[in-house]
């Protein structure tokens, strides 16, 4: 794929990439990359190239009050949802449901401390642990949706990768981010990667694959990602039980911060919320965490308890857990 660097004037507050040459040694496509910050943006670009959006404000729902967290249930009017999101785990062998390195032993109860987070089971608890390539200082940003098959790709390689990601939703008729992506690279077409930590920008959802492994794994892609169109197919299977859900814009409003949601591809608990980001076009910062990642334990930390998904929004304060209610949360406070 030929290099492409568009013309600075048309977002000027892009700073020029770097060239990055995969093994097979073709270009990809690049672009000026957003210069991030520490800080999530306040505004978002508008659709229509304005500078910026105006800042409109959000609550949670009248008599909003988040759930406590129930482990391993399922809210009764949820089980064809959960169900359907689960066949994902058979056609796909749970990929992404481990992070990359991962090891696990029993150990007696005493050898964990009890602020430490660790699954327990007969009297014992699972020592897990994981082989991490090096960090990214600024979450890698995704542009993409939830029903394409190239998508789930490169989100589960997120996910053994233990990556945070910064989604840019872009379900059909998206307003927003669908026309950000031509502007960027040329053309709607995703998965479109861009990582400000390096400057590089692309499509293609394999190199996209081979330059995360190679930039922050061992370098090497997983075996259920490197079967070619056998992955792609499994990729679709997966998807049957959900028919197409987030793929189809539904009208909303942009919240000035991103949202944050605590989650890992395989979980069909995930699957259901992020259906519903990707719907309502709501960009969201994905904390990764498979079985085996640190994040576990900094979740355990911040909730006192392990279990996802898990919402932070820093539009209205709300934080919590429990997939139904999440979704119940998202339509009441950002669909039109």
């Amino acid at each position: 794929m030929a290099a492409r660097i568009l013309n600075s004037t048309l977002t000027p507050c892009f700073r020029p990439s770097t060239t990055y040459q995969p093994a097979n040694g073709r270009a990809n496509s690049l672009r000026l990359s957003a210069k991030s910050s520490s800080e999530t943006p306040t505004i978002y670009p508008s659709s229509k190239g304005d500078s910026a959006t105006s800042v409109p404000l959000f609550s949670p729902p009248p008599n909003f009050k988040p759930p406590q967290p129930k482990r391993f249930s399922v809210r009764p009017d949820k089980i064809l949802d959960i169900i359907g999101a689960s066949l994902a785990l058979i056609f796909r062998v749970g990929t992404g449901a481990l992070v990359s390195g991962y090891s696990v032993s029993f150990v007696p109860n005493n050898e964990i401390p009890s602020d430490k987070y660790a699954l327990e089971i007969a009297g014992f608890k699972l020592k897990e642990t994981s082989k991490l390539g090096p960090r990214p200082e600024i979450p890698i940003e995704i542009y993409e949706f939830e029903s394409c098959p190239f998508c789930r790709k490169v989100r589960e390689i997120v996910a053994i990768l233990d990556l945070d990601v910064l989604y840019y939703p872009c379900p059909r008729n998206g307003p927003n981010f669908r026309p950000k992506v031509a502007e960027m690279g040329g053309k709607q077409q995703f998965p479109y990667m861009v990582d400000p930590n390096t400057g590089v920008a692309m499509y293609e959802s394999d190199e996209i694959i081979k330059y995360l492994v190679g930039k922050y794994g061992d370098g090497n892609v997983p075996i259920m990602l490197s079967l070619g169109l056998l992955t792609t197919l499994t990729e679709g299977f997966a998807m049957i039980g959900r028919m197409g859900k987030g793929s189809l814009y539904t009208p909303a409003k942009l919240p000035p911060k991103p949202l944050e949601i605590w989650a890992y591809e395989p979980s069909p608990f995930c699957k259901v919320v992020r259906e519903t980001l990707v719907e309502l076009e709501l960009p969201h910062i994905l904390h990764s965490c498979a079985r085996g990642s640190p994040k576990r334990q900094i979740l355990y930390e911040k909730a006192g308890h392990f279990q996802v998904p898990y919402l932070e929004d820093p539009n209205t304060g709300v934080q919590m857990f429990e997939s139904a209610e999440i979704v119940e949360y998202l339509k009441a406070t950002y669909a039109l």
